[in-house]
């Protein structure tokens, strides 16, 4: 990807439902020229837009992160296994003292009662777990863009802010179930195709969707592997923050243009922290000049992502991102 392909996915990443010619004219570009680049982007599964729900708050689930270390040898099939569950939403491989990072969605308490004592450890290879519960969401990977826009492209492209008061919980009628679910397998999902397929007007299909998303029930998202965007260090960062601190910590570090996702956690350490670097050398001043600040941090466990095998809900092929199947 050259530099002006990166800018056009970081404005896909700001707007992933924008028109060809609205970024554009955000960017500078001509429209053929964004949709040339784009289109092909996409069909290359360099790009893919999707769309993730707010599990908390539309009642799908309750993110959970395992850490999983297995027997040497077998993470790669361990590995594949998570991904392969439909409630794994993302699945890494690590460095550090676990070798495999996994985002599981539990419907239920009890589902995730049942999946931890019983489905993941009888995976061949799996040897320990540890599994933090997801309390609070400071920023999605939904909400991460690459820095290649100045403020004003941003701005541009980026609808005004969402509601300051959210209900903990909504749900989701049925007819927006329907919808998004069209919308998680196809994050760009005209409005008449949602119309055609659900058999309801243009109109209703455009309020509908709008309101899903600004209400932030669904975050449309266009997923594409960091290292392509010369963003090569991919970094978790598990740290231990002192509580009268928590809140504070975590909405600063999700305001850092270098990182993708931020929540409050269960567990020995109560932050985690999902950070991208173009190298090493900048990995260890977001440490010392950024993490480093905070005398409420009292801990940290860093470890690095050597491989991505599925991001919300989609399989990787190496750099590439599959389609979304059922």
């Amino acid at each position: 990807m050259d530099v002006l392909d990166r800018r056009l996915v970081a404005a896909l990443q700001v707007a992933p439902r924008a028109s060809w010619g609205e970024i554009g004219r955000a960017v500078g570009e001509h429209e053929r020229t964004v949709a040339r680049r784009l289109q092909r982007l996409i069909a290359e599964g360099v790009v893919r837009v999707t769309a993730i729900y707010d599990d908390l708050r539309t009642g799908h689930g309750r993110p959970v992160h395992l850490h999983v270390q297995v027997r040497p040898g077998t993470a790669t099939q361990v590995a594949k296994a998570l991904a392969d569950r439909p409630d794994t939403r993302s699945v890494y491989s690590l460095t550090g003292a676990a070798d495999i990072g996994c985002e599981l969605v539990p419907p239920s308490r009890e589902d995730l009662h049942r999946i931890l004592s019983s489905q993941v450890s009888d995976i061949d290879g799996v040897l320990q777990t540890q599994t933090q519960v997801v309390l609070h969401t400071f920023r999605t990977v939904a909400e991460w863009h690459a820095p290649y826009l100045t403020e004003r492209e941003v701005a541009e492209l980026r609808p005004g802010p969402p509601a300051e008061c959210l209900p903990d919980e909504e749900g989701l009628s049925p007819l927006e179930q329907e919808i998004a679910e069209l919308l998680t397998a196809d994050g760009r999902i005209a409005f008449t195709a949602v119309a055609e397929r659900l058999d309801i007007s243009v109109p209703t299909a455009r309020r509908r969707v709008t309101s899903l998303i600004e209400r932030r029930l669904l975050l449309p998202r266009a997923e594409v592997e960091p290292a392509l965007l010369g963003l090569e260090v991919e970094a978790m960062l598990w740290l231990k923050v002192r509580p009268h601190g928590l809140d504070l910590v975590g909405q600063e570090l999700a305001a850092h243009p270098s990182v993708r996702y931020c929540a409050a956690t269960t567990g020995t350490h109560s932050l985690i922290v999902q950070v991208v670097a173009a190298h090493e050398a900048a990995l260890y001043r977001f440490m010392t000049g950024v993490v480093g600040r905070y005398d409420e941090i009292t801990d940290v466990d860093l470890t690095l992502i050597t491989r991505a095998h599925k991001r919300g809900h989609l399989h990787k092929s190496g750099l590439l991102t599959l389609e979304r199947t059922p």
